[in-house]
């Protein structure tokens, strides 16, 4: 079943759930304990990026005309309802999602690249900057640069680059300038590979170089695809359609599930159904047993990149100088989760779960022959901690409504999948790096 939304019910406003969370998420801070003003912010983000970052107090926040309309292309996006999967699960439950794969990127994150680029267009800006672990926020932003005019410049994870060249090679087409971090071109790269040459790189890493980059060039600004309250902010509209849709068919979700790596696509989706107060309404968050900041991470201030030059955001984190083991997932490769994201959690409104790769993979490959899509790594995951209550609802033969986010296709990652079923795909473990949270919790990071 495929449930869809009329375009004049696309969003005009993207929704801020700060002033409805009820309790405060700590600010951001400068490297010296300072809360971090709009001041602190200008060189590297576009003014009303910088405004929507910090806004905690207005709740609804209009969406630019140009930007709908660059929307409508794509969205609304269709909600469906995965019967051929609950067939084969055998489940009493009705599972709902919301599929982000159907434009021109492949991916969700069109969501934050074109009000980014749209910004930086209105201000003046002659290029943008951002690093990507998968591709997908380099994808996206290429093709916002080009509706805008405006040069893109992409630092990409190494292990990304060499594995999904296709992504890659999208980007090169679409006109961006891809490098491989770490890289020779940013003191940050070559300290990297001084220390390790054969590194595979890190989001963390790749963050840096990005900004080192801007930092050191007056006509570029900085483009966050994840972690971000502004970034969260513009994913907003895929649950406030996802609510819509569902209303069509009278159903509402008794769990909202997404895979977290930084957190946008999860709040995207989760944000919209917060505001009406279903305390029976679970919100599961699902982690990569390789990384998992949120349940393994410590609850501090911590920077968002490796070398330091953020500002520091509360959050759980692993330490910004923890290497993620080279899983598949490229987008779950990060030390820490958004601040929101991390808020919630410490208030007991979210909860977690964790899985390995190998599991997630499975239920991808399930859920590819059941319904036809071959999800993102990233979204398998997600898509294992929905078999898990799937499975529930038949055990106990209660039936549920269970929504969760596919934030993209996995068109690009077809090696992965042939990989795993090839039986070379492995987990990895959970390595906590002593030394990154030595001085983590040996830092000033816990400025209050």
């Amino acid at each position: 079943m495929i449930i869809t939304l009329e375009p004049k019910k696309l969003p005009e406003k993207w929704y801020n759930i700060l002033p409805d969370l009820g309790f405060a998420v700590p600010p951001p801070l400068t490297g010296t304990g300072h809360h971090m003003g709009k001041m602190h912010l200008a060189d590297i983000a576009t003014s009303e990026i910088i405004e929507q970052e910090l806004e905690d107090n207005k709740r609804d926040i209009r969406i630019p005309e140009k930007v709908r309309d660059l929307y409508s292309e794509f969205r609304p996006t269709p909600l469906y309802r995965a019967e051929r999967w609950e067939k084969s699960l055998g489940t009493p439950a009705r599972i709902f999602y919301k599929y982000e794969g159907g434009n021109s990127a492949g991916t969700y994150e069109a969501n934050t690249a074109i009000p980014q680029a749209y910004y930086a267009a209105e201000q003046g800006v002659k290029s943008l900057v951002t690093a990507t672990s998968t591709g997908e926020m380099g994808i996206s932003l290429a093709v916002a640069c080009n509706y805008f005019n405006l040069k893109c410049k992409v630092y990409m994870v190494r292990s990304a680059y060499e594995e999904k060249a296709y992504g890659r090679y999208i980007m090169e087409l679409l006109g961006a300038d891809v490098v491989p971090s770490p890289s020779h071109e940013t003191d940050v790269g070559k300290k990297s590979l001084a220390e390790n040459p054969e590194s595979v790189g890190s989001l963390g890493v790749a963050l840096s170089e990005a900004f080192e980059h801007t930092n050191m060039h007056e006509d570029a600004k900085f483009c966050w695809g994840t972690v971000m309250n502004h970034v969260l902010l513009h994913q907003t509209v895929i649950g406030q359609e996802a609510r819509a849709q569902m209303r069509e068919v009278k159903a509402y979700p008794d769990a909202i599930i997404g895979a977290v790596g930084g957190g946008s696509a999860f709040g995207g989706l989760a944000f919209p159904f917060y505001r009406d107060r279903k305390n029976d309404t679970r919100m599961i968050a699902v982690e990569t047993a390789a990384v998992p900041s949120l349940s393994k991470g410590t609850y501090r201030y911590d920077y968002a990149d490796a070398a330091g030059m953020t500002a520091l955001y509360k959050m759980y984190t692993l330490g910004r100088k923890f290497v993620p083991p080279g899983i598949r997932a490229g987008g779950m490769r990060y030390h820490g989760i958004s601040p929101i994201i991390s808020a919630m959690y410490r208030e007991d409104v979210l909860e977690t779960r964790i899985h390995t790769q190998t599991e997630a993979f499975q239920s991808a490959v399930d859920f590819a022959r059941a319904e036809g899509i071959i999800p993102s790594p990233e979204s398998s995951y997600a898509l294992k901690a929905v078999v898990d209550e799937a499975l529930i609802c038949k055990e106990s033969g209660k039936p549920k409504d269970i929504l969760f986010v596919l934030t993209g296709n996995g068109n690009l990652d077809v090696a992965t999948f042939k990989d795993f079923l090839d039986g070379s795909v492995a987990d990895q473990p959970f390595l906590p790096d002593e030394a990154a949270m030595r001085e983590l919790l040996e830092g000033s990071s816990d400025a209050q």
